[in-house]
């Protein structure tokens, strides 16, 4: 297949997205996904300089459109922090009715790559977290929650903790006790089912 030097590049990471998602980072060969892409080895080594630099810009692929849904879970539902994360995990609850869905990519890659400290994938996936992570402390803050350092990360404790639950058991009811639990953080640090 031909096209612009752009088209192929966003080809090819198409392809290495969907098998490092499918399979898993370690089981797909640079070989795979040039095939998956419709395109030479060569011609991916040209694009990225190794198959560590297409983990690297698949996930930073992922990262803009993941922190948008996550973000977006919670921002279109009308209500108080409590029923906004509520929504949130509600959505998770919904992912893992998908054969497709296959958890967190970033923690994932993390949980292949843990021998390779320096491996770019790395501080991409801890970046993405913190992200997230920061923008809850933000959104706790404007409502006027007490302590919204602590409250964001233990509801990103919640999150991951329900997301790995739920790939292992494939059972939503993770996600919802999960909502529960951070209900009650939410309450605790000052938040009502009608502070908005």
């Amino acid at each position: 297949m031909r096209g612009t030097a752009e088209e192929t590049r966003r080809r090819i990471l198409k392809a290495a997205g969907k098998l490092f998602y499918d399979r898993g980072i370690r089981n797909v060969s640079v070989d795979a996904v040039a095939e998956e892409a419709e395109v030479t080895k060569r011609t991916i080594y040209y694009h990225f300089e190794g198959k560590d630099a297409l983990v690297a810009a698949y996930l930073e692929a992922r990262n803009a459109p993941v922190l948008a849904g996550l973000q977006r879970a919670m921002t279109s539902v009308e209500g108080s922090a409590i029923e906004q994360t509520k929504a949130l995990f509600a959505m998770l609850a919904e992912q893992v009715k998908s054969p497709a869905w296959k958890g967190c990519p970033f923690a994932r890659a993390v949980a292949e790559l843990p021998a390779e400290l320096d491996h770019p994938a790395l501080e991409i996936a801890a970046n993405h977290k913190a992200a997230f992570e920061a923008w809850l402390r933000e959104r706790f803050a404007a409502d006027g929650l007490d302590d919204s350092p602590l409250l964001a990360r233990q509801i990103m404790v919640l999150l991951d903790g329900a997301i790995t639950e739920m790939l292992i058991h494939r059972d939503a009811a993770y996600a919802e006790a999960a909502a529960a639990a951070a209900a009650t953080l939410l309450s605790v640090h000052g938040a009502s089912v009608h502070d908005r």
